[in-house]
């Protein structure tokens, strides 16, 4: 998931799919590396304790300090546990990774799109569902909008955000909250979207009141040339990497982003976080589910399940959400657990839609973006 918050580092944010790297997490190039050594369980790899507790070693396979090491270290105590925890700056690195013949974790952390690609491959352990006690904290309108295993037949959902924008009021104290703040003249020199095609046009396209996952190949020119016409000449770049900087100094007033980046960026300066606004236009736009899985073969599959368990337990999510700012989105009795108040709300993602993968219409949006959105940039 480039922005690094000053306290903590946040969570990567999600890609668009089999063709391009988030737009957080491009910085870090694809490669190939050989697998941490996979762990290994004492007590004779039972994973059990002399007191009947799980220990040895857990390997988790995450995006960028994703779960709070507050909660690890929880986890760590409570079952005698290590937790070796790696970590990966995009689905791209992480199913590279595995396919190339890395096994030796146990859980691991795709966004929804690999969940399925991975689960055809047989990369994948069913779940169990008897082994698993807080399943029912999961909001059902997670379940639903996952349409790529909505019954958890290889997930357990972990989290449902989406990018938003941030208006520097102080600077831009009038706006509408939709995606024509980017078509606004007057604020020309001042703007970024992120660097991610299926971001910016999913945008485009839900501001038209088409489907983000269109493959309709009108509605899709119909995005392009909102983006080249109303939007890119009013935007300094297109910015995957810097934009939450950039806004914390000034540069930018009105930045595509994701909350925490923003936030983190700016959480020194008093004035400017009571100036921010954060919203997700009620248009709607791309969302990501990420996802708990058990990798197929993993040698510690009953401390996968107390791990997953663990984590949708009410306090320990809250935890998790407080820690980024995030609402509790996946699990609904954490809400009301949380401490902090988030940056934006559940219900702001009710519109937003996952991004599928769009098979051989991939084309028609990296001609859009790659022939003309992206040209000259």
């Amino acid at each position: 998931m480039n922005k690094i918050p000053v306290s903590v580092a946040v969570p990567p944010k999600k890609e668009s799919g089999l063709h391009t790297a988030s737009p957080c997490r491009q910085r870090i190039p694809l490669c190939l590396v050989f697998l941490l050594t996979a762990a290994v369980l004492s007590a004779g790899g039972k994973g059990e304790s002399a007191q009947g507790k799980p220990s040895g070693k857990l390997s988790i396979y995450n995006w960028t300090y994703y779960t709070p090491k507050p909660v690890i270290e929880k986890f760590e105590k409570e079952y005698n546990v290590t937790v070796v925890y790696d970590e990966f700056p995009s689905n791209e690195d992480m199913y590279a990774k595995i396919l190339a013949g890395g096994s030796g974790y146990d859980i691991i952390f795709p966004s929804g799109d690999y969940v399925s690609i991975m689960a055809k491959q047989g990369m994948l352990e069913k779940i169990d569902k008897s082994k698993l006690s807080n399943l029912g904290n999961i909001d059902p309108l997670v379940l639903q909008k996952a349409a790529y295993d909505p019954k958890m037949e290889y997930s357990v959902p972990y989290y449902w955000g989406a990018a938003g924008v941030a208006v520097n009021t102080a600077r831009v104290p009038d706006f509408e909250r939709d995606w024509s703040i980017f078509s606004r003249a007057d604020l020309k020199g001042r703007m970024t979207m992120l660097d991610d095609m299926r971001e910016v046009m999913g945008d485009a396209l839900a501001s038209l009141g088409y489907s983000v996952n269109s493959k309709n190949p009108e509605e899709i020119e119909a995005a392009k040339n909102l983006i080249n016409s109303s939007w890119k000449p009013n935007l300094v770049k297109f910015d995957a990497e810097a934009f939450g900087k950039g806004f914390a100094n000034g540069d930018f007033w009105v930045v595509q982003g994701y909350a925490e980046v923003v936030f983190g960026e700016i959480a020194d300066n008093a004035q400017l976080k009571k100036d921010t606004v954060f919203f997700i236009p009620a248009q709607g736009g791309p969302a990501y589910i990420d996802s708990m899985c058990i990798l197929k073969g993993a040698k510690n599959i009953d401390l996968a399940y107390k791990f997953i368990d663990f984590i949708h337990r009410p306090e320990i999510y809250a935890e998790f959400a407080d820690t980024f700012g995030f609402p509790a989105t996946a699990n609904i009795p954490a809400r009301q657990r949380q401490k902090v108040t988030p940056y934006y709300r559940t219900e702001d993602l009710l519109n937003t839609e996952l991004k599928d993968d769009l098979g051989e219409s991939l084309d028609l949006y990296n001609k859009a973006w790659f022939d003309s959105i992206r040209t000259g940039n």
